[in-house]
């Protein structure tokens, strides 16, 4: 089961006490995957569709717990043996109480948001990526959930695509903080491990690529400043350097993987890592100057 699925299978065992909050939940699930038929003799009947049967027990049960009114129950395979099934619920009944629900508690909010994800909703793996949306039937829905969501300090963005308003926020914390809103919270503290477990691989992998690259550009020098070394004893000898210069040189050549710290106390006197890394630039330059045919200069 995807992790999507583990989180609206987690919210659809979840019926709230307050009928007001039944009601939000069951307007938001009727706004984002349903729609409303007439029948014959004038009456009008109002069927859910979806293809997740944690939705369908939820909607059944929210329903039945609210209003005890009796329900068909279809279900439909696809033509391919190995598509989904279509679970279809419809009721004989006028609904008008549930389309004018007002939204005003946060916890009738938090049922709304619950069901408009159960309804059209999903969020990835979080070993794959961060990703929740929901996929709303008309721009206004969409603003009224994106609402609903910032009352509870969440901030959703909506795009279309294909002719549809897509609810969607990306970054980990806000989903997050929608688990939590939604009351998902097995599905919320197995988001929260495996975020955590990511934040610290890349911590991890950003001090090794660091170190990495800092021994990278310490044996670099340590290279570039033997190969400079090596080309002054071939050229002109350490004799023609000054005693400091020399001492440094032959002591480099003798230790090519210490550190200049340790460098520095092996000379006589000791000296500190910045005047190591003095001397040795200057050993530099003068192997430069060197390759340059200015020994005069230098001397």
């Amino acid at each position: 089961m995807s992790f999507s699925g583990e989180i609206k299978r987690e919210l659809s065992y979840q019926i709230p006490a307050a009928r007001h909050c039944r009601l939000a939940e069951i307007s938001a699930i009727l706004s984002f995957c349903s729609h409303v038929r007439e029948e014959r003799g004038g009456s009008g009947s109002v069927r859910m569709h979806t293809e997740n049967l944690a939705v369908a027990r939820k909607y059944f049960t929210l329903m039945k717990k609210t209003f005890n009114i009796d329900m068909n129950v279809s279900v439909r395979q696809n033509r391919n043996p190995q598509g989904a099934r279509t679970f279809e619920i419809s009721s004989c009944t006028d609904m008008s109480a549930v389309g004018h629900v007002l939204i005003q508690n946060p916890c009738c909010r938090r049922a709304y948001i619950r069901g408009a994800f159960l309804a059209a909703g999903s969020v990835s793996d979080p070993e794959k990526g961060y990703h929740f949306e929901i996929v709303c039937p008309g721009g206004s829905q969409a603003e009224q959930l994106c609402g609903m969501l910032e009352s509870f300090g969440v901030g959703a963005k909506v795009t279309l695509r294909k002719n549809s308003h897509i609810l969607y926020v990306k970054e980990g914390s806000q989903i997050a903080d929608i688990l939590n809103v939604m009351e998902a919270h097995v599905g919320l503290m197995k988001f929260e491990n495996i975020r955590i477990l990511k934040e610290m691989r890349n911590s991890v992998n950003r001090q090794v690529n660091c170190e990495t690259a800092n021994l990278n550009k310490t044996v670099s020098a340590a290279v570039k400043q033997i190969e400079d070394i090596q080309y002054i004893q071939k050229t002109i000898g350490f004799e023609k350097l000054p005693e400091n210069l020399a001492e440094t040189a032959r002591l480099r050549l003798e230790q090519p993987g210490m550190s200049l710290k340790e460098l520095g106390q092996l000379l006589t006197p000791p000296v500190g890592k910045s005047g190591v890394n003095h001397r040795l630039r200057k050993l530099s330059f003068i192997a430069e100057e060197l390759r340059d045919h200015k020994e005069e200069r230098i001397l």
